[in-house]
């Protein structure tokens, strides 16, 4: 049994591809390549789905946004996205959509490596006691990384979504910072103008609240708290 991660990269630079895919080689782990979203799909169907897939945004045909999107309404394989330096815009779009994490171009493939470790961390399945926590009327497994409503139907979070819910809920009734949650969650010291915190905890809150009184509250110019109860299951 092969127990490297394997990731899977999705790139119509024919020089970028090589590159990285030597270097994550050479950092131990397994890694094919693919041009667009046909490539992809033909991977999915032949092997199932990799430990990650490096998306670029700018492809021929289907664009990495799209490609996300699809993959995000069937699975929650975690999704490293490669943008246009300075695409703000492409970067909001893909968290918001779904992506775990993001890297502008041009990039050091160390960072690169480094990102994708950090990711595949979060992912692991948590080897502590199994410990499940009642948010509301919401049922969290922090073992599982799963979230129910009462009636025992799934809510799909990303990766990256659990990440950040699972910040709140083990820290009860503290205002935390963007700068903690970005450290916390994305293993990396913040940029001040780094937004994605805010899009993907507005995504969090979508998923989430239900109707009544907001489970997270926004401190101006300081951070945010989650300001509902708390309870074992």
């Amino acid at each position: 049994m092969n127990n490297r991660p394997h990731i899977l990269i999705i790139e119509d630079d024919p020089e970028i591809r090589s590159l990285v895919q030597g270097y994550l080689q050479k950092q131990g782990f397994r890694a094919d390549t693919g041009d667009g979203g046909a490539a992809l799909d033909r991977h999915l169907s032949v092997f199932g789905a990799p430990d990650l897939i490096v998306l670029d945004i700018m492809l021929p045909g289907e664009d990495g946004l799209s490609i996300c999107r699809r993959l995000r309404a069937t699975s929650r394989v975690p999704i490293l996205m490669l943008t246009a330096r300075g695409e703000d815009i492409d970067r909001i779009i893909g968290l918001e959509i779904g992506a775990d994490d993001y890297l502008p171009k041009p990039f050091n493939p160390r960072e690169l490596t480094a990102r994708i470790r950090a990711i595949l961390r979060r992912s692991e399945p948590h080897t502590v006691e199994k410990k499940r926590l009642k948010l509301r009327n919401l049922f969290v497994d922090l073992e599982a990384r799963s979230v129910a409503n009462a009636n025992g139907i799934p809510i799909e979070l990303t990766s990256a979504e659990f990440d950040l819910l699972e910040c709140f809920l083990t820290r009860p009734g503290r205002v935390l910072s963007r700068e903690q949650l970005m450290d916390w969650t994305r293993g990396r010291h913040a940029d001040p103008l780094d937004r994605t915190i805010d899009v993907q905890l507005s995504r969090l809150r979508k998923k989430i609240d239900c109707g009544d009184a907001p489970m997270f509250k926004t401190m101006r110019n300081v951070g945010y708290i989650l300001t509902a109860r708390v309870e074992e299951a």
